[in-house]
């Protein structure tokens, strides 16, 4: 029987989204085998966003995540973790929503990221007043241009105010250089390696200096195969825990296997030769081209050509063979906002779904 196949379909709404328990614990055992030791690891739990999973993670090891918003990292503590990393400069009530999350689990490490005077003068008054330290890694803008202090000859500056502050405490570097994204994986090891010459100048300054050897967080998923490499770096990598088709055609030298799919079922045969699936905008990830949304497993010379909101349609060449009610299971070419589209997933182990796990950090707001 093909590995996607749900014994009991016949049960499942569409669309829908599919987890496979036991690939996604393959892939986390890969991804600790990339990185030599699951501590190297600050895994991205935006791909995810379910607490079931992380604990998964912290299952083999991994006890340091990184995220995206509070949310996320408010789930990634309800689970179990030791330290989260919100990778974002974190600006407006969202300083004040740290502070609270901070008091709620006194046990976690929360970090976020500052590459602001501004901000870090902010961070250190709401702190105080709270009672309390952030920790913080300065974000470092090694060419993305998307965020972090550009490697100038004022980011020392700012690193020495950030270790100087009483209520900071300043933890290391962050470099995201997800522009980097080469098929040929020599090519984007070549291109990743250049982008970190100046990092690394940027470190011996901080040493000269007398000031304390920070952590360096850097890459994310592209990036993985080539920070893995240095061996005092910590690796971020998200997307490979569930993988997807974009990154899998691109990435090859990543082991990794499909872990997320969506079900999705033939509605309509309005003329011959097309079909209509309940797989619209709201159930696939549609921020690309149409021709990269869906990759279908059980199906054989199709194309999709057109999207609405709870419609996909289907040009196919075996029409007569296909049934209104026909399960279809689809790769996502981006599987993190798709995920994000879900409010839970089907949870699939040994081809039977016998749980349902609540896709928690798709919301602004847990409690915090």
């Amino acid at each position: 029987m093909d590995w996607y196949k749900v014994n009991n379909e016949g049960e499942l709404d569409s669309p829908s989204l599919l987890i496979y328990k036991e690939r996604v614990q393959e892939n986390v055992r890969k991804m600790i085998d990339i990185a030599g030791n699951a501590d190297r690891l600050f895994t991205h739990v935006k791909t995810n966003k379910m607490p079931e999973i992380v604990k998964l993670m912290i299952a083999q090891g991994i006890s340091k995540f990184k995220c995206a918003t509070i949310a996320e990292a408010e789930i990634t503590a309800m689970a179990g973790a030791g330290m989260v990393v919100i990778a974002h400069q974190l600006v407006g009530p969202k300083i004040g929503r740290l502070v609270q999350l901070s008091r709620l689990y006194p046990d976690v490490v929360f970090a976020s990221l500052i590459d602001s005077l501004d901000v870090a003068k902010q961070h250190n008054e709401v702190f105080e007043e709270a009672g309390l330290v952030s920790n913080v890694f300065l974000d470092v803008n090694n060419g993305m241009d998307r965020s972090g202090h550009l490697l100038d000859d004022k980011i020392l500056d700012l690193y020495t105010f950030l270790a100087s502050q009483s209520h900071i405490k300043l933890l290391g570097l962050h470099i995201y250089d997800g522009h980097l994204r080469a098929d040929d994986f020599e090519e984007r090891k070549h291109e990743i390696d250049a982008g970190f010459v100046d990092v690394k100048h940027f470190l011996e300054a901080i040493e000269e200096k007398g000031l304390p050897k920070p952590m360096v967080i850097a890459g994310g998923t592209p990036a993985f195969t080539s920070h893995a490499l240095r061996a005092e770096t910590f690796c971020s990598p998200g997307t490979c825990v569930l993988w997807d088709w974009g990154y899998g055609d691109k990435l090859t030298e990543q082991p990794f296997e499909y872990a997320a799919l969506v079900l999705t079922r033939v509605i309509s045969k309005p003329q011959k030769g097309i079909v209509t699936i309940d797989m619209g905008h709201k159930a696939i990830s549609a921020e690309n081209p149409i021709d990269k949304r869906v990759r279908f497993l059980n199906l054989t010379d199709y194309e999709l050509t057109g999207q609405s909101e709870e419609h996909g349609v289907l040009k196919v060449k075996n029409w007569n063979s296909i049934k209104v009610g026909d399960v279809l299971y689809g790769v996502p070419y981006h599987v993190c906002p798709t995920v994000n589209l879900y409010d839970e997933a089907y949870v699939v182990a040994n081809q039977q779904v016998n749980d349902v796990w609540q896709v928690l950090g798709r919301r602004r707001k847990v409690t915090v």
